[in-house]
């Protein structure tokens, strides 16, 4: 297993290259480039932004700052903001806890649903309930995230006042558990809500194939209850290619999670990268986008590793 994981690191660097790469390139056609909210100031003249674009080193070619880039990232440098001056992994790195809560607990609240819904669509197939749940499924998969969050907003905030707009706490309360609960309560509701018509349907496809398997019908035939047939049998069988859904899941939770942040004013990375995109701080947006990348490349190795555990007749020769 330890070679298969060097080679995966391995073939991961030319994948981590392009995305550098075609990063890079997109920030700087972006329009105006990165000094283009310093010509909206009427106090800043031009020979201001042109000093201003020779001390970032935007005046030379584009192959040289990349390489400048590489090269800083590489010894750990990850640039400094252009509001602020701080470190870009520092700022990153301070908003990482706010996601990791936020898709941590809607990731496993939505494994927990989506599964039980789909076992209990692939057991009652073409019942009423199986045709609701996959109704249900398709409307939330056809329904923008951004919208759920808004009528969340409308209902539960403006309507019933039972829950906060936005943030993380109120003022005053910060570190005040309950207070960040509910906070928490709108932002993780539409992410989960979202993730689990994604997982119910891939649970209900993999337990329909599993449970029609010459095994599960042996077992029956030899006089086992449904629920140990189920949950001895079907569910370890079933339950693999969930794994390697996780990994395949994660860039949409981090999308996800940047509209639900956006939309909540959770202080989290998705709402940094928003409000980078805003400033165009380019140095945020290119640790974001390959911070972003490094996690996903990590999340589908570990994603691999797991179903060989898991599944012994999965070779990582």
């Amino acid at each position: 297993m330890a070679g298969y994981i060097v080679r995966r690191i391995l073939h991961s660097i030319p994948l981590v290259f392009g995305v550098s790469v075609i990063g890079f390139g997109i920030m700087h056609l972006a329009p105006g480039g990165p000094l283009s909210v310093y010509t909206l100031n009427p106090t800043i003249t031009a020979a201001d932004i042109e000093r201003l674009r020779v001390a970032l080193g935007l005046d030379q070619p584009i192959h040289v700052q990349y390489l400048g880039w590489v090269g800083s990232m590489l010894t750990g440098s990850w640039g400094y903001t252009l509001f602020g001056g701080r470190p870009v992994l520092e700022v990153i790195l301070e908003r990482v806890p706010a996601t990791v809560l936020l898709m941590g607990t809607s990731l496993a609240l939505a494994m927990v649903i989506g599964t039980l819904l789909g076992i209990l669509g692939a057991v009652r197939r073409y019942s009423l309930f199986d045709y609701l749940a996959t109704t249900g499924a398709m409307l939330a998969l056809s329904f923008p995230t951004f919208w759920f969050g808004l009528m969340a907003i409308y209902i539960f905030a403006i309507e019933l006042r039972w829950l906060p707009s936005g943030g993380m706490y109120s003022f005053g309360e910060e570190g005040n558990v309950l207070d960040l609960l509910r906070h928490l309560v709108l932002p993780q509701m539409v992410l989960t809500l979202v993730l689990v018509a994604t997982w119910s349907r891939y649970a209900r496809s993999s337990f329909l194939e599993v449970i029609q398997q010459d095994y599960i019908r042996t077992a029956k035939a030899k006089g086992l209850s449904s629920r140990r047939v189920l949950y001895r049998h079907a569910f370890p069988n079933a339950v693999i290619p969930l794994v390697a859904l996780l990994g395949i899941q994660l860039p949409t939770l981090f999308s996800g999670a940047l509209v639900a942040e956006t939309i909540f004013a959770w202080p989290g990375m998705g709402r940094l990268f928003v409000d980078a995109l805003s400033m165009k701080d380019h140095s945020i947006l290119m640790g974001m986008v390959m911070f972003t990348a490094l996690i996903v490349i990590v999340g589908n190795l570990l994603a691999d590793i797991a179903i060989a555990l898991i599944d012994p007749r999965v070779k990582l020769g």
